[in-house]
């Protein structure tokens, strides 16, 4: 049975003047790792929303574990590009803050503590404050605030695209990591070619406004992965070219239909 079942999906906005998305089928499987990929505008971040029942859809059926979604589940996470701390909290008060808002006992709250700060490599900076870390242990935090409520659903959009290319590169491998030792099911938007294949077991490529799901690509390339073998693995180019082509297409399409109105 598929984890989200997801059928004739659309949304607008502006009234119905701005069709975001149209028509959207898509099944997840458990403990999938799903990247969503297409250009600017495209809907990605809506489906998340979605998905996480923070906007209401238009049309269709989200089903997560067989159930319509119509509220916020507590066992889903979504984390943003934006990293979230409160700037008056410390870097452990910042990653027990859900469970604390769930009412979770001391004891609970001092082992998630422990154990996610151990998990993000973190130690030593429980009690700084978040403008005192970098940008990419700040991003660590703010992931590791989203798994200490144990989510079995990890909505993630674009969370490394405000980095440099390097902790970029860094936290793709840290949560490549954490997947292979604590099981989760993952959708994963990005405008990164790269970081899809070495994220995703499959890729989602969205067409431009209104947002339609063009194709599905299975990625093929095993796992434990690295970056390093990921991009030698043989897979990897022709994968890369394959949706390098399709993006290209559409960006030429776009200036084509500029240049006509």
């Amino acid at each position: 049975m598929s984890r989200i079942v997801i059928r004739n999906l659309s949304k607008t906005y502006s009234g119905g003047e701005v069709v975001a998305l149209q028509d959207i089928d898509l099944d997840v499987e458990p403990y999938e790792s799903l990247c969503v990929l297409g250009p600017s505008g495209c809907g990605k971040t809506t489906l998340l929303r979605i998905i996480d029942s923070l906007i209401p859809k238009d049309r269709g059926d989200v089903l997560i574990d067989g159930q319509q979604v119509t509220h916020p589940r507590p066992d889903i996470a979504l984390v943003f590009q934006h990293f979230g701390l409160f700037p008056w909290k410390r870097l452990s008060e910042n990653i027990v803050y859900g469970l604390e808002l769930r009412g979770s006992s001391k004891g609970e709250i001092a082992a998630a503590t422990e154990h996610y700060i151990e998990l993000m490599g973190l130690k030593g900076f429980e009690n700084a404050y978040p403008h005192q870390l970098s940008g990419g242990m700040q991003q660590r935090a703010g992931l590791a605030r989203a798994l200490a409520i144990k989510p079995s659903l990890l909505l993630m959009d674009e969370p490394f695209g405000a980095l440099d290319a390097q902790t970029r590169e860094l936290m793709q491998e840290e949560l490549l990591r954490i997947l292979e030792t604590e099981k989760r099911t993952l959708i994963f938007v990005t405008h990164s070619i790269d970081e899809a294949i070495l994220l995703g077991d499959r890729i989602v490529m969205m067409s431009p406004r209104p947002g339609r799901i063009r194709e599905i690509l299975p990625v093929n390339i095993p796992r434990p992965r690295r970056i390093a073998s990921v991009r030698a693995h043989p897979r990897y180019p022709e994968l890369r070219n394959l949706i390098w082509e399709m993006l290209k297409r559409d960006l030429d399409n776009n200036e084509r239909a500029r240049s006509y109105t």
